[in-house]
C-alpha cells in the first residue's frame, strides 16, 4: 500500500465560523440545497454527526460515482478543524484505494476572512499508482463545492453567522 499526500490551501473572505458551520455542521442541509445537480443527499447512517458517525454521500443523477460514505473521525468546533476518511465508494473509487483520509482546517486570516487548509493522504491498494488527473479532478471538485458555498454566504451575510 502507498501513500499520497496533498496539501491545498484557499483563503476567503468568510470568517471560519461561518464556513466551518456551512460547510461541516450544517452541510447535510445546505450542500444539496445548493448543488442539485451534483450531490442528491447527504445522510447521517450512524452516530449523530461527530466523531464515529458515518455519512453517505449519494450523488445525482448521471454523476460518476452512485454514493460514497465517510467516516467522521474528529469535529473540533473551537479549532474549525474536521477530520474524515472515506470508507466505502463506488467500485471504481474502492478497487484502487483502502481509504483516503481528509483534515480541513479553516483558520482566521487578518483581513477577517479565513485561511483554509485541507490534507488530503490517498491510501492506495497493492501497488496502484494514482494518477495526477485522478486526485486533480477530486480536488477540482472539492474546491467547487468550496466556492459555491462562499459565494452563497457572501450573499447571505446574515446565514451561519
Amino acid at each position: 500500500m502507498g501513500v499520497i499526500t496533498c496539501t491545498d490551501e484557499y483563503t476567503s473572505p468568510i470568517p471560519p465560523a461561518r464556513l466551518f458551520k456551512a460547510l461541516v455542521l450544517d452541510a447535510h442541509n445546505l450542500v444539496p440545497n445548493l448543488m442539485p445537480q451534483a450531490v442528491k443527499s447527504i445522510d447521517t447512517l450512524q452516530g449523530d454527526g461527530r466523531a464515529g458517525s458515518i455519512k453517505q454521500i449519494n450523488f445525482a443523477e448521471g454523476s460518476q460515482l452512485k454514493s460514497v460514505k465517510n467516516r467522521v473521525d474528529q469535529v473540533d468546533e473551537e479549532n474549525f478543524v474536521y477530520g474524515y476518511t472515506l470508507i466505502e465508494g463506488d467500485a471504481l473509487v474502492m478497487e484502487k484505494l483502502e481509504y483516503v483520509s481528509y483534515e480541513v482546517k479553516f483558520e482566521a486570516a487578518e483581513d477577517g476572512g479565513s485561511k483554509n487548509k485541507m490534507v488530503s493522504k490517498y491510501h492506495t491498494k497493492g501497488d496502484f499508482a494514482l494518477q495526477e488527473e485522478d486526485i486533480k479532478a477530486g480536488r477540482e471538485k472539492a474546491l467547487g463545492m468550496y466556492k459555491v458555498v462562499e459565494a452563497y454566504l457572501l450573499q447571505n451575510p446574515d446565514a451561519y453567522a
